[in-house]
């Protein structure tokens, strides 16, 4: 009878962690929520950092006067009653031309 009993509790432990281990709700499944809330919990991070500086660049805008004008200078290009514009422009063939080959001084010619 004793022998019964330790082989239908044996039966049950193995059942209960195959469940565990392998079924709906079990360790594997655990695991994968646990690396997804770990992702998301890191995409928050990002964002609220994000955030941060956006409500950072917000005050600044409402606040002061030169915030708006470094703006202004930098992404339209404006500037101030009484300022003179200079552009600088470029050769088209001398930012993509090679530099010459610089010789060494041992390789000149006697």
């Amino acid at each position: 009878m004793l022998r019964w009993v330790a082989l239908i509790l044996l039966a049950l432990l193995i059942a209960l962690q195959v469940k565990l281990w392998s079924d709906t709700g079990g360790m594997r499944e655990v695991d994968a929520l646990r690396a997804a809330v770990k992702k998301q919990a890191d995409e928050n991070q990002r964002l609220q950092q994000r955030n941060q500086a956006l409500a950072a660049d917000v005050s600044d805008l409402k606040s002061g006067e030169q915030a708006v004008e470094a703006r202004a200078r930098a992404e339209l290009g404006l500037i101030k009653p009484g300022e003179t514009f200079y552009q600088v422009v470029e050769k088209p063939g001398a930012a993509t031309a090679p530099a010459a080959p610089a010789t060494a001084p041992d390789a000149a010619q006697p």
